[in-house]
């Protein structure tokens, strides 16, 4: 059976979601997850390491990153900038492992519009009380940087329709178990196969 190229899945929500929470069990569960870490020019919070994380750059680094095209995406949200590298995801992809990527709507809409392969995940909350009440309890955000992301938010929701899936994180665990299903679901397409023979023996 040859080795398939892996498979790129996009998540993405508004500030508060719980993306980030949901995208790490999901790479708990499954060894043939890699995570592309992103690159920001955000400082980072108490709990966050950079290369983990994030890589945390300076502007300066990360706008000649972006002259030298090594961004795949990228995008200024909430006045920082946000970039996935593009090398790290071919290299994880061409050695035959799938690729999470735990980025920004606006992300999201360029890689829909410059690739043509990819499943799209949107997570949401119940409401937008519910998102402002998490960003309170994130303990992270100054009241006018948590306006600036609910206004985001009730535009990135309009755009839901983008997806091929969405998911409501009413309750973590629920929510963990539809972003699994998801990916295991994907894995199961026919149309992924080129021949029966990638999947079984044949006499």
């Amino acid at each position: 059976m040859r080795n398939q190229k892996g498979k790129l899945f996009v998540v993405s929500a508004p500030s508060g979601a719980g993306k980030t929470t949901l995208c790490n069990r999901l790479l708990g569960r499954f060894d043939t997850i890699g995570y592309s870490v992103s690159y920001t020019t955000r400082t980072p919070r108490h709990e966050e390491t950079d290369t983990e994380d994030y890589y945390f750059v300076s502007e300066e680094e990360f706008k000649a990153m972006l002259d030298a095209g090594d961004f795949l995406e990228w995008a200024k949200v909430h006045n920082n900038y946000y970039g996935t590298s593009k090398s790290k995801v071919e290299e994880i992809l061409s050695a035959g492992r799938d690729v999470l990527l735990d980025i920004d709507p606006k992300g999201a809409r360029q890689l829909r519009e410059q690739l043509d392969y990819g499943i799209y995940i949107f997570i949401t909350a119940p409401s937008m009380n519910d998102l402002r009440t998490r960003l309170i309890n994130r303990r992270t955000e100054s009241e006018e940087i948590m306006k600036v992301r609910l206004d985001n938010a009730r535009e990135e929701i309009k755009h839901f329709h983008e997806y091929d899936y969405v998911i409501v994180n009413n309750e973590i665990n629920r929510a963990t178990n539809e972003l699994e299903a998801v990916y295991v679901a994907e894995h199961l397409r026919a149309d992924r196969l080129d021949s029966i023979e990638d999947i079984m023996e044949v006499d």
